[in-house]
């Protein structure tokens, strides 16, 4: 599984586990249809679960006039894996990781979402 496709396989997974009662493990075996995940991917999910309150933190201080929960479901997952992967997974290049998130943010989410998400992004690595 290349990179790409493990974050849009774990922005599917986290964006189901957005809501309490679903399962971690039910949630990426109905998304990944019973084949194996990658390692990567299995970082990028058991890492933004473990580390999700540093990260939606760092995410809070980052926003100008918004609340995370005011974000879109679509938007607040990707800011959570891009932020995962600059805090936590530093061997990804930090333009890399925010070009993904942007790519993605285009393909699933609003017209804006990649203009924000860059915008939150960038403030991150400046």
């Amino acid at each position: 599984m290349k990179r790409r496709e493990a974050r849009e396989k774990a922005l599917q997974i986290l964006f189901a586990l957005d809501s309490p009662e679903v399962d971690v493990k039910v949630s990426m075996n109905e998304i990944l249809e019973g084949t194996t995940p990658s390692a990567f991917l299995q970082n990028i999910v058991d890492g933004v679960k473990q580390h999700q309150e540093e990260i939606d933190q760092s995410i809070r201080y980052h926003l100008d006039h918004w609340t995370l929960t005011r974000l879109a479901k679509v938007e607040r997952t990707l800011l959570r894996i891009a932020t995962y992967e600059l805090l936590y997974d530093q061997e990804t290049p930090s333009s890399v990781v925010i070009n993904e998130a942007i790519e993605l943010a285009h393909t699933y989410g609003e017209d804006q979402s990649g203009k924000f998400i860059n915008g939150v992004l960038a403030k991150m690595t400046t």
